[in-house]
């Protein structure tokens, strides 16, 4: 009976675990990077993003940095205080809440002048996509897929075992 319960804990611990897998990280910019003179708008508007996904930002800390601002600081192209830029080359920001998020590069001109500048509307957890189509998925969010819907098969699996052993 030990046993049984123990493989029910796994399965629905697998089944919770694989919605995690199904996050994913939205590289922005894709292999160019955060760098001047690409349309990041365009590159957002092909994209889905949800609660739980993460922005991540790889760039040369030398040229450029990351603010995320409102929307009049957006339309503007102002900042918030220096210290406030992320600046590492390599930032992560996790996509906590829904709703629209802007954000710009602070260094010269480059919001104003070079289109280093991006809006996003960020999609409840599991919220349908917008009728829009969207570009195939990469292999990385198909990775996401893939493992996420073994770990929900091997907890159905498991389930079953446990349930009538």
């Amino acid at each position: 009976m030990a046993f049984s319960r123990s493989i029910l804990f796994l399965s629905i611990s697998m089944v919770l675990l694989s919605s995690v897998a199904m996050a994913t990280d939205h590289i922005v910019g894709d292999d160019k990077g955060w760098t001047v003179d690409f349309n990041y708008t365009q590159w957002a508007q092909q994209m889905v993003f949800r609660v739980g996904d993460n922005l991540v930002f790889n760039y040369n800390p030398s040229f450029h940095n990351v603010f995320k601002v409102n929307g009049t600081l957006f339309q503007n192209c102002t900042f918030p205080a220096e210290n406030e830029a992320l600046s590492t080359g390599k930032d992560i920001i996790p996509l906590k809440t829904e709703g629209r998020k802007w954000y710009v590069c602070g260094k010269a001109d480059h919001c104003a002048s070079r289109q280093m500048k991006f809006v996003i509307t960020v999609l409840a957890e599991g919220a349908p996509a917008p009728s829009t189509p969207s570009p195939p998925p990469s292999s990385d969010a198909r990775r996401h897929v893939v493992s996420s819907v073994f770990g929900v098969v091997m907890a159905t699996m498991l389930a079953t075992v446990a349930i009538f052993a």
